[in-house]
């Protein structure tokens, strides 16, 4: 078993008197892939938010690297792609390239220069995702899939541990989103990332993570990449909410 990154004990959350998460305790581990699901409103941004130090639980605690997050400071390790990230003015004038290297900012400060170093991490990044050739290119005028293959470009620059996204094929078309999920296997496979998906997906992830976590009712479970094998709590939150394309599959 690998080192573990990340470990939330008994975390409670709730917006109001709505309680989102009730004494939730999980773990990643270094070379995980996780897909995190579960019907609309049951609390998947908001536990991957509380993993990045994004939002602070009511109760329990979180670790980062077995440091308590609020003493963490080693971001770099930890990659970010947001919720819906190719939505943005389409007209901004950024190449891909200015784009990827905005996450060195925190390395080469925001007035300094991109060095020759600087700029072979971007080459390399972009080379990773197969969009190199594109550097020049303005991000806007560039396609859905392509866009998100820079971002995920922006998340790969600083050589991060761990790469955490939020529904990243919202608004890709299906080539682009099968595109996808190679690069996410080559990532996790070959370069050793440990990543983390939220997503509604479950036919599209199936057969391609080691962990599935389900959130239902504000309780987390656990289950295996058997879906088709799902538990009942699985059953039981998919026919209750109708928001999670169970059936779907990729050919």
């Amino acid at each position: 078993m690998g080192q573990e990154i990340i470990r939330v004990e008994n975390i409670t959350f709730g917006y109001g008197k709505a309680k989102v998460l009730d004494n939730v305790s999980t773990g990643i581990v270094d070379g995980d892939f996780i897909g995190i699901v579960g019907p609309n409103g049951s609390g998947k941004s908001t536990l991957l938010k509380i993993f990045l130090g994004l939002i602070k639980p009511q109760n329990g605690t979180v670790r980062v690297f077995d440091i308590d997050i609020e003493k963490f400071n080693q971001w770099g390790k930890i990659g970010y792609i947001p919720q819906k990230a190719t939505s943005f003015n389409q007209g901004f004038p950024a190449t891909v390239e200015e784009v990827v290297s905005a996450n060195l900012y925190p390395i080469i400060g925001l007035a300094g220069h991109i060095k020759k170093a600087h700029q072979e991490m971007v080459d390399e990044s972009l080379q990773t995702v197969g969009m190199l050739e594109y550097k020049k290119n303005i991000i806007g005028r560039l396609s859905g899939g392509q866009q998100q293959r820079v971002f995920i470009a922006k998340a790969l620059v600083s050589n991060p541990r761990v790469i955490f996204m939020d529904e990243p094929t919202v608004g890709i078309d299906q080539n682009s989103e099968e595109s996808f999920y190679e690069l996410m296997e080559f990532l996790n496979r070959e370069k050793g990332i440990t990543l983390v998906m939220v997503t509604h997906d479950i036919g599209a992830i199936d057969s391609r993570v080691n962990r599935v976590l389900c959130l239902f009712d504000g309780k987390l479970y656990e289950n295996d990449c058997e879906i088709n094998k799902a538990s009942e709590v699985f059953k039981e939150a998919y026919e209750k909410h109708n928001s999670v394309q169970i059936i779907h599959r990729h050919s």
